[in-house]
Formats: C-alpha cells, sequence, structure tokens
C-alpha cells in the first residue's frame, strides 16, 4: 500500500509540472517577450530610484524559472526586492522563494539543509549561511523584501524548495 501511495503522489507531481498546450504557449509568449525586449526588460527589472534604493523585481510561474540571473548593485546601497510567482500552483507543490547566501556558502549543502526545514519555509532555523530572503510564494502571491548590499563580491541566489536550486539560480555582483 505505501508503494501504491508513493507511486500515485509521484505521477500527480509530474502531471501538475506539465504545462498543457495553452500553458506552453502563454509562458513562451511571455518568455519571448522578455528575450526580445531584453534591454528594456532589464531597465524595468532592476531600476535606481531617486533616493539610491535599488528595485528589483523578480517574476516566477509554475515552472522552476527566475526572469533574472544577474543582480548587479554597489556595496551598501539599499535593494528593495519585490518576487511575484505569476502561476496557479499552490506554494506546498511549486513553492518559489528568493535567498541571498553568503560568500563562500555551497549551495548544494544549504539545500540540503533546507530540504528539511519544511516548517520554515525551507529555511533552516538559526541559519548563518543566509544574508536575507523572501518568504515561500504560491501562485498569484508576491512578497517584497528590503536589504543592504553586502561587500564587493559575487553571492548566489537561489530558491530552496525542495529540487529548485539547482535551476533557479542567479548571482548577486557586488561592485
Amino acid at each position: 500500500m505505501k508503494y501504491i501511495l508513493t507511486a500515485i503522489v509521484c505521477i500527480t507531481l509530474l502531471v501538475s509540472c506539465g504545462e498543457s498546450k495553452e500553458e506552453k504557449a502563454t509562458l513562451k509568449t511571455k518568455t519571448t517577450t522578455v528575450k526580445k525586449s531584453k534591454v528594456v526588460a532589464k531597465k524595468e527589472m532592476v531600476v535606481v530610484d531617486a533616493d539610491g534604493v535599488v528595485n528589483v523585481n523578480m517574476i516566477t510561474a509554475d515552472r522552476m524559472w527566475f526572469n533574472l540571473k544577474k543582480i548587479t548593485v554597489k556595496a551598501g546601497q539599499k535593494i528593495k526586492l519585490t518576487l511575484t510567482h505569476t502561476g496557479k500552483l499552490p506554494k506546498s507543490v511549486m513553492g518559489h522563494n528568493v535567498v541571498f547566501l553568503k560568500q563562500g556558502v555551497t549551495t548544494s549543502a544549504f539545500a540540503s539543509e533546507a530540504a528539511a526545514a519544511r516548517d520554515n519555509d525551507y529555511i533552516p532555523e538559526g541559519t548563518t549561511a543566509v544574508i536575507a530572503y523572501t518568504k515561500m510564494l504560491g501562485g498569484g502571491e508576491t512578497t517584497t523584501i528590503e536589504f543592504t548590499a553586502p561587500a564587493a563580491g559575487t553571492y548566489d541566489y537561489i530558491c530552496s524548495f525542495p529540487g529548485h536550486y539547482g535551476i533557479m539560480k542567479g548571482k548577486l555582483i557586488v561592485a
């Protein structure tokens, strides 16, 4: 019985992660739009306001994807990041967050620890490996965080939902 239930759960997850033809067309259009207007999209996605705050608009959907693979800021600059999950699936199935890791933290090691922290939005309690993170989102949700850019260097950011870090990742470049 245990094996049958496990098989049913696995099949359900695989089917729910697939996209219908209509969803594929919509996602392809969204992706194509961003690619075709790359310069415009970057300007709209990362904007420095009059106070010097870097406003970052990061988007994700019902697949493992971030619209931004690199964010460049200056050391000590205030960052206001808004994460929007444009999908429809609940966070228990296709949840996403953004976790900025300190230098020297191995993403796979952090992700292994995070996978065990289900009750804490997949952020290990008491961790010292994180600069900042958003809460875990499901489809249709948005959240905003603010933090100060660390010292100059390159920092990884990932989604800590189990299994997502390998694809959902990027670099915070601090000059």
